[in-house]
């Protein structure tokens, strides 16, 4: 993807290109290869950097302007979403499975699991209710 990268790192691998679906500045947008609901994208910085605490000013912002347009293409394409979350893991202990930055955009739907409620807080299951 770019000059800057990390050998055996997946998201700079050269095969990330034919799957990016979306570009804006310094990010890229794929398609999730273990989806947590249909729709499931990451946004992603094309230089390697770690983590989300990593990334510029300038990489913030164009994930937050590219999540925002794939919000929209999303409502407009699935009239089923009612809503989103948005995650980022940082480092091993938070769930962080590929050390390069990269932020989820989880469409959500009615109904998709039987209580919602606590959202971002089911990363630990007994946080989530409250």
């Amino acid at each position: 993807m770019t000059s800057e990268s990390k050998p055996n790192c997946p998201f700079c691998s050269a095969s990330i290109d034919s799957k990016i679906i979306e570009r804006l500045g310094t990010v890229v947008a794929i398609k999730d290869k273990h989806p947590v609901t249909k729709g499931h994208i990451l946004v992603l910085p094309i230089r390697h950097t770690p983590d989300f605490f990593s990334m510029t000013l300038e990489e913030k912002k164009h994930a937050d302007n590219l999540i925002l347009i794939l919000r929209d293409k999303i409502e407009k394409a699935d009239s089923t979403v009612t809503g989103f979350n948005i995650g980022v893991n940082c480092g091993e202990s938070a769930g962080q499975t590929i050390m390069h930055a990269h932020i989820h955009l989880i469409p959500r739907r009615e109904g998709d699991i039987p209580r919602p409620k606590g959202g971002v807080r089911g990363v630990i299951p007994d946080k989530m209710g409250y």
